[in-house]
């Protein structure tokens, strides 16, 4: 039971709080439906093949992991094998159980610079040669965990997110309901959700 809510219900609140970042940011909305119309046209869908070539919307997806994780606590505790000293002073000594708190990693300012800005070109400049990888090879946005625990699912769930938010901006401009606005309020449940459910107002593009 818990490897089907851990595919579905945590792709289901990526889509919703990427939906709801780009309908905030109008310029991400604009520069992401110019690649789409580009790479894929106005006949057809988002396909598969598509994705490589959709960097802005991998951009879009990638920040929105990294300022909103479904799993803010990666959810397996770690044993501290050596005592360890923290940039805080903080010392944690060995045989301690720690649970690793990727959303303030992805949030540290020493690491990001303005952190709580939603700003997905920051996942399209490569530093040391390559771009920034969210499925566990770069340790300050492993949404996903690292190591021999990362999640099996993450390649299925950046595909399937990718292609429901790609399909939803190419066809449709979304925009705040004038009695509903959008607020990126957090609420702790079994995932972090939007503490006020997303509503947007379609107007169809194609």
């Amino acid at each position: 039971m818990e490897l089907f809510f851990r595919g579905t219900d945590t792709s289901a609140l990526l889509a919703e709080w990427a939906t709801a970042e780009i309908i905030l940011n109008p310029h991400v909305q604009s520069t992401l439906q110019s690649e789409l119309d580009l790479v894929v046209g106005p006949t057809r869908g988002v396909h598969h093949d598509d994705l490589p070539h959709l960097k802005y919307l991998q951009s879009i997806i990638k920040e929105t992991l990294r300022v909103h994780p479904p799993g803010p606590l990666l959810s397996w505790a770690r044993l501290c094998t050596q005592d360890t000293e923290l940039r805080s002073g903080l010392l944690v000594p060995k045989g301690s159980m720690a649970m690793v708190n990727m959303w303030a990693i992805m949030r540290d300012p020493h690491m990001w610079d303005l952190p709580e800005r939603f700003e997905p070109k920051r996942f399209l400049t490569e530093i040391s040669g390559r771009v920034m990888d969210v499925k566990g090879s770069d340790t300050r946005v492993a949404p996903f965990g690292a190591g021999r625990r990362v999640c099996p699912g993450r390649e299925v769930a950046m595909e399937s997110v990718s292609l429901w938010v790609g399909e939803m901006f190419r066809r449709f401009e979304w925009g705040e309901c004038v009695d509903h606005p959008i607020e990126l309020g957090e609420v702790m449940r079994l995932s972090s959700e939007m503490r006020t459910p997303l509503r947007a107002v379609p107007m169809v593009r194609v």
